[in-house]
């Protein structure tokens, strides 16, 4: 319901060209410090925002914490058209194209291109559209990993999978050896773990071509991912349950579920879900489609965004330096990852010593060279206008085919159905 409600929003504002933004650029402000406010979910920001503070007297920064996900776009969309936004937001990756096509962010690049060179390739193209327009400044990243009970692979003699065809061996071996056990469960109330699979197999849901985008949610890449993970399902070889709920969290604490392929962030949801088995958990890479590769795909990560509305308030340029100060200054980003536990974007700050070993990972004290080599291999990401909706269809579609042990392909054809009508229903070219 949530994102069927933020969706109603998007369109409605979409339909709407966010008149209220189009009017002339205000000159600068001038008479003190310029005052910049940004919208926030990361905790602990106010405290890394006052080190710039301390040492950047022409513009104080403000920072306003909200609720993240789908429901802080229609609440951003909604504020930028009455001209009561925020000059920076921290932007969701795959969100930000629905804000670009809402005209809500402001393109920086004459201010923060030079901030370029700090990030891979791939993590940079994720704030960019078209050939040059950039839209907000990496902060953080979640390359997935495959997260391991150390303890019970050695018990149950598993071999830490390389290939996904290891790993499907791995969970009929260990339904063989104790069926009241899983390797992992497919989960559909996070789309966001599928895409980063998806992105992993070569997949790029959304292209674009000057105005014209084309939807390939159901591509060769993705039906392959969903025809493996649904076969497992339906064999009974992996559980389906959804992660995120007490049952799912008891089978993590109790080991009925021996593995969790996750993100970076890992350490921080294993602690609270299964605060028993500290120190019993490893990473890996994540298994390859094909042996020898290092590809990896992402589950979240964010960029700092400058607002049309701060451009039109003629704050942008402070804005970016800002924005470009906060995720590559050396001190910045060690105070992100201190007071805001995120994995840092900039490529220097993976490997510099500010990331410590996570507490809940005592045994693993190489953690982050191991998390800084499976970022290397990050693959692109193709996000769309639409995101909000083609996630509603996949929890939707594949919440009933988890259920149902049902066909997976069937599902993902079904999203991208959805996803495409609802982009021509609000006026977006697509092809095909």
């Amino acid at each position: 319901m949530q994102r069927r409600t933020a969706l109603a929003a998007i369109a409605l504002i979409g339909s709407l060209a966010l008149s209220a933004c189009s009017g002339s650029d205000q000159p600068p402000p001038t008479g003190g410090p310029v005052e910049l406010t940004m919208w926030s979910w990361a905790p602990n920001l106010d405290k890394v925002v006052a080190l710039w503070n301390s040492g950047h007297p022409e513009a104080k920064v403000t920072v306003q914490k909200q609720a993240g996900g789908d429901e802080l776009i229609p609440k951003i969309l909604t504020a930028e058209k009455a001209g009561t936004g925020p000059d920076l937001v921290q932007a969701e990756y795959q969100m930000i194209p629905t804000l670009v096509t809402n005209d809500a962010l402001a393109d920086v690049g004459k201010f923060a291109a030079g901030a370029k060179e700090k990030f891979a390739g791939n993590v940079w193209k994720q704030v960019t559209l078209g050939s040059d327009a950039v839209y907000g400044v990496p902060q953080d990243i979640a390359p997935l990993g495959l997260f391991y009970r150390g303890d019970l692979f050695e018990q149950f003699g598993l071999k830490v999978p390389a290939t996904w065809p290891e790993f499907a061996d791995a969970a009929r071996e260990l339904k063989r050896k104790d069926p009241s056990r899983a390797l992992a469960t497919f989960s559909s109330n996070d789309p966001g773990l599928f895409a980063g699979l998806a992105q992993q197999a070569g997949a790029a849901w959304w292209t674009s071509s000057g105005d014209t985008w084309k939807v390939a949610i159901d591509d060769e890449a993705s039906r392959k991912v969903a025809g493996f993970w649904g076969g497992l399902v339906a064999e009974g070889a992996l559980d389906n349950q959804p992660m995120y709920t007490p049952a799912w969290n008891k089978a993590l604490d109790d080991g009925k579920q021996l593995a969790w392929v996750s993100a970076v962030w890992a350490p921080g949801t294993l602690t609270t879900a299964a605060p028993s088995t500290k120190g019993k958990w490893k990473l890996a890479p994540l298994p390859q489609w094909t042996a020898g590769a290092s590809a990896t795909g992402s589950w979240g990560g964010s960029a700092t965004s400058v607002t049309h509305g701060a451009e039109k308030r003629g704050k942008a340029e402070a804005a970016a330096k800002f924005a470009t100060w906060l995720n590559t200054d050396p001190a910045a980003v060690a105070a992100l990852v201190k007071e805001s536990a995120v994995y840092p974007a900039a490529t220097a700050a993976q490997t510099s010593g500010a990331l410590t070993t996570p507490e809940f990972f005592p045994s693993q004290p190489d953690f982050y060279t191991l998390a800084a080599d499976v970022a290397k291999g990050t693959a692109a990401a193709g996000w769309g206008p639409d995101v909000i909706v083609a996630y509603s269809a996949f929890k939707d579609a594949f919440g009933k085919a988890a259920q149902d042990k049902s066909d997976f392909v069937a599902a993902l054809g079904t999203v991208r159905q959805a996803t495409v009508s609802d982009m021509k229903k609000n006026g977006f070219k697509v092809e095909g």
